[in-house]
C-alpha cells in the first residue's frame, strides 16, 4: 500500500508542478496584461483533484489518520481554481489580478500542503 500511496504523491506533485509551470511561465506576459490560462495549468489542476481524492481514499483504507479540515480546505482552494482556470481557458487574456490569484492560490495549497501538520 505504501509505494501505491508513494506513487500517487508523485503524481499529485507532477499536478502542481503543471499548474505553476503554467503560471510561471506567463509572469512576463501578466505584467504586459497579455496572459492566459495555458492548458497546463487546467491539466495540472485537474490531476491534483484526482490524485488528491484517490490518496484521500487509500489513507483512509490503510487506516492512516486524515485531516478532514485541511483536506477540505485544500479542495475548496483547488476547486477555486479549477473554476476559474475552466471557465477563462478561452479567452485570450485573463485579468492580471484573476491570473495572480490563480497563482497566490495554488502557492497556498503547497503551503498549507507542507506547514499544516
Amino acid at each position: 500500500m505504501d509505494v501505491l500511496i508513494h506513487l500517487f504523491v508523485g503524481l499529485h506533485i507532477i499536478g502542481i508542478a503543471a499548474l505553476l509551470g503554467g503560471f510561471f511561465t506567463q509572469l512576463k506576459a501578466m505584467g504586459q496584461g497579455t496572459a492566459r490560462f495555458v492548458p497546463a495549468m487546467l491539466h495540472g489542476a485537474l490531476t491534483m483533484l484526482v490524485t488528491g481524492v484517490i490518496l484521500v481514499g487509500l489513507n483512509q483504507a490503510d487506516d492512516q489518520s486524515v485531516n478532514n479540515i485541511k483536506i477540505g480546505v485544500k479542495l475548496a482552494l483547488l476547486v477555486v481554481i479549477l473554476g476559474l482556470v475552466y471557465v477563462k481557458r478561452d479567452e485570450e487574456t485573463v485579468d492580471k489580478r484573476l491570473f495572480g490569484l490563480v497563482g497566490l492560490l495554488a502557492m497556498a495549497n503547497v503551503f498549507i500542503a507542507v506547514l499544516w501538520t
